[in-house]
């Protein structure tokens, strides 16, 4: 399983200057080799492979005065520059297919300079880590980084990115194996986890409270706002402005990514199995619905995405429930399961509700997360099942002894299949 760490670099002003050209001749070369592929489509020409755009974008252009400062920046940055561009269009085209899931991906666009910028570097480049805890890159030179823990193995590649706040940050991908924790009764510690907004989460036993970070941070933020839109555009007060709204935006991002990565640890340290409901976070974030601040406020997404790596990382059971389940609705009591609760976005404000059916009174989540764990140890169970008949009929399911023949190796034909007799008309065996 790959791996991200990253970590905080703080380069000096020289340095700032050198990463600026960085960021700069990637995006040149990217624009160019974009541009030489848009013209080709258009001429009705085959597309160019992607040794012709290196020659073209990166080796004959530094011969010419109008891209000779591309020689200023590691070559390594300009050639994995091209490999995103070439990754971009393989996922359009996939998109295009009908090969890729997930929402539907347009072509590239042309990059502009924006307030979050990135270059990479790999082993090519011969980068290294001194003895004294610097970050050597090629003409660059070394980088002050503060290490919060250790790498658990040697990086493929590292990720120099500069954020709309002004940070600079390095992002080592590392190839790290699967670290399962022992195992837990699963009938004892398994958990529904049922995502709302007014509590973040309910558990089986125990309720995560909404944090509401941007909710906190939205009267600073608004006054952040109001002060840059009262300055000059193109001034130094308007870029510091601008800086100071990036930054109340990275700290509120900075507290949700924490709070997401200590509870999804929690939980998977806690439970053996979990089972989560298939939201549609897209949707619920719509302007109809007059909650998109709020849903995004929360991030459910990222939650789940989080939590199922994990799970899959350390040997947990990771179950997504269909959307359309009625949790809500359905009484938990195994003896009625009546869909007698609140529907409707109109009774989003009933948190409590008694089943008809067999008068149990309901707490409207707590009831939703003991349906979600119900399903979930359904469709647990189906998935084992499907996996032991699928390696029930599959072949070499146990190492063979010498010696021993397979229960599915062909029975051996007859000598006078050879010869034209019986079985000889067989169309593996003519001629």
């Amino acid at each position: 399983m790959k791996l991200r760490y990253n970590f905080r670099v703080y380069p000096s002003p020289s340095q700032r200057g050198s990463l600026a050209r960085a960021f700069g001749c990637a995006r040149v070369v990217w624009n160019d080799a974009l541009r030489l592929r848009r013209d080709a489509y258009a001429k009705g020409l085959p597309r160019p492979a992607a040794a012709e755009l290196s020659k073209q974008v990166i080796t004959e252009a530094k011969k010419t005065p109008g891209r000779a400062w591309l020689g200023e920046v590691s070559v390594v940055v300009l050639q994995q520059s091209l490999r995103d561009l070439e990754r971009a269009y393989s996922n359009f085209f996939a998109s295009q297919n009908g090969t890729r899931t997930g929402p539907a991906m347009g072509p590239p666009k042309t990059k502009k300079k924006t307030a979050r910028q990135a270059i990479r570097f790999t082993v090519n480049a011969r980068w290294s880590i001194t003895d004294g805890g610097k970050l050597r890159l090629p003409k660059i030179g070394d980088l002050r980084v503060r290490w919060t823990r250790e790498l658990p193995c040697e990086p493929s590649s590292v990720t120099i990115i500069k954020d709309p706040s002004g940070r600079y940050f390095a992002s080592f991908v590392v190839e790290a194996d699967d670290k399962p924790w022992p195992e837990l009764d699963v009938e004892e510690t398994d958990t529904g986890i049922d995502l709302g907004l007014s509590s973040y989460a309910v558990l089986r036993g125990r309720k995560i409270a909404s944090p509401k970070f941007f909710r906190r941070l939205e009267r600073r933020l608004r006054r952040a706002q109001r002060a840059l839109s009262r300055k000059q555009k193109g001034s130094n007060n308007r870029r510091k402005a601008r800086q100071a709204v990036a930054r109340i935006h990275a700290r509120i991002a900075d507290q949700r990514r924490d709070f997401i990565e200590q509870e999804t640890t929690r939980i998977v340290r806690q439970s053996q199995a979990v089972y989560v409901e298939d939201l549609n976070v897209k949707g619920m974030a719509t302007r109809r619905s007059r909650l998109g601040k709020s849903v995004h406020d929360q991030s459910l997404g990222t939650f789940v995405r989080t939590l199922g790596a994990k799970c899959a990382r350390h040997g947990r059971t990771f179950v997504t429930i269909d959307r359309w389940f009625p949790s809500t609705q359905l009484c938990s009591n195994p003896r009625c399961g009546s869909l007698t609760g609140p529907k409707g976005r109109e009774q989003l404000h009933i948190r409590a509700w008694t089943c008809t059916g067999c008068g149990t009174h309901h707490d409207r989540d707590e009831n939703a997360e003991v349906n979600i764990r119900a399903a979930g140890r359904k469709r647990a169970a189906a998935m084992r099942h499907e996996a032991e008949r699928h390696n029930a009929c599959g072949e070499h399911v146990r190492p063979r002894t010498p010696g021993q023949r397979s229960s599915k190796q062909e029975p051996t034909r007859s000598p006078t299949a050879h010869r034209g007799g019986a079985g000889g008309n067989h169309p593996r065996l003519r001629g």
